[in-house]
């Protein structure tokens, strides 16, 4: 399995930036951030006619995230920036074992 160590996020938003959606990044993970820095102008052209304005930005993966349990977050800033960063995803529930073995809990705590 390759290292992933960026993920290339495109976005395109309308011309007032009001509405903004993700587009398909040609390549969208690389092996090191800089490889996808140098492509990042060159994938951003690719998709220049999907929609009137096209950001692009590069965003760290942290190799010791769990990438099932990843989520994208971004945004446009008000000055027309495109921030993103990759967040574990927050745990909401968890399982609770049960010992069904006859042996009294007390010895598994030990």
């Amino acid at each position: 399995m390759e290292h992933i160590a960026a993920l290339l996020l495109i976005v395109g938003c309308s011309g007032n930036m009001a509405e903004c959606r993700e587009l398909p990044a040609p390549t969208p993970v690389y092996e090191t951030f800089e490889e996808c820095e140098a492509e990042r102008p060159v994938s951003m052209r690719e998709l220049e006619s999907e929609a009137p304005r096209v950001m692009a930005t590069c965003v760290y993966v942290d190799p010791a995230l769990v990438y099932d349990d990843a989520v994208l977050e971004w945004d446009v800033t008000d000055d027309g920036k495109l921030t993103a960063t990759l967040e574990p995803e927050p745990v909401t529930s968890f399982a609770v074992a049960r010992n069904e073995h006859g042996r009294p809990a007390s010895t598994l705590m030990k």
